[in-house]
């Protein structure tokens, strides 16, 4: 799918920012569309069917997170990415827990908005199934095999840090929340503190700099992420 057959809804009460995405976007060969509050963003959504929405939480009337969960109570798949003022962890988490694909904060460069466009968009449209190797840099994980590797050099990893980074290389690219990653690995809502002693410790294993991660970056108050680099 190109650029120039695929839709986004910008739903948000600010004008300026509807500007600002729809000349931005619209120069990447998008076809934008827009919505200032719940009712029109509802209304578009049904007639127009949109491949992405990009959605504010701080709407007026039916907020963001309500709409949102209106959607994926009525079974709407339609990647969601929310846009978000850079104070508001607790509502980007909320967002996230209630289907999200991704969130940017405010104020927000055009470069990487369209990265995490471009990311919400390859999960979308990707075939069923995961790759059984992925490679990104350095790092290659066979997921059937259940090798890591570094330059080749092959990582012994516990089972809890390699369940961490399977579940990080399976939605590459996107963040996964504390909780989320948690539920998957301990099957529980346990401590996040245990979270963050294993992905240092997978950190100390796969990143040249543990300390300036390559791979295994921190959504500060979120998540993590795992970074497809070059």
């Amino acid at each position: 799918m190109t650029h120039s057959n695929v839709s986004i809804l910008v739903v948000d009460d600010e004008p300026p920012i509807r500007k600002l995405l729809r000349v931005g976007l619209g120069s990447q060969g998008y076809a934008v569309s827009e919505a200032p509050n719940a009712k029109a963003a509802i209304e578009l959504v049904e007639t127009e069917k949109p491949d992405l929405i990009l959605l504010d939480l701080g709407l007026p009337g039916m907020g963001g997170h309500d709409l949102l969960r209106k959607w994926r109570d009525d079974g709407l798949d339609i990647p969601v990415v929310i846009l978000s003022s850079r104070t508001d962890e607790s509502g980007i988490v909320s967002a996230l827990e209630l289907g999200a694909d991704d969130y940017i904060t405010k104020p927000f460069g055009m470069n990487e908005l369209v990265a995490r466009i471009r990311v919400a968009l390859r999960h979308k449209f990707q075939q069923q199934g995961e790759k059984p190797v992925f490679h990104t840099g350095d790092l290659t994980v066979d997921l059937v095999k259940r090798i890591v590797k570094v330059e080749n050099r092959e990582i012994k990893l516990s089972p809890k840090e390699y369940d961490i980074l399977r579940l990080l290389v399976q939605h590459a690219g996107k963040v996964l929340t504390h909780q989320f990653l948690l539920k998957q690995v301990w099957g529980e809502s346990t401590d996040v503190q245990y979270l963050r002693v294993y992905v240092r410790q997978l950190r100390q294993k796969i990143e040249k700099t543990p300390d300036q991660p390559r791979y295994i970056t921190t959504e500060t108050g979120v998540g993590y992420r795992l970074r497809e680099v070059e």
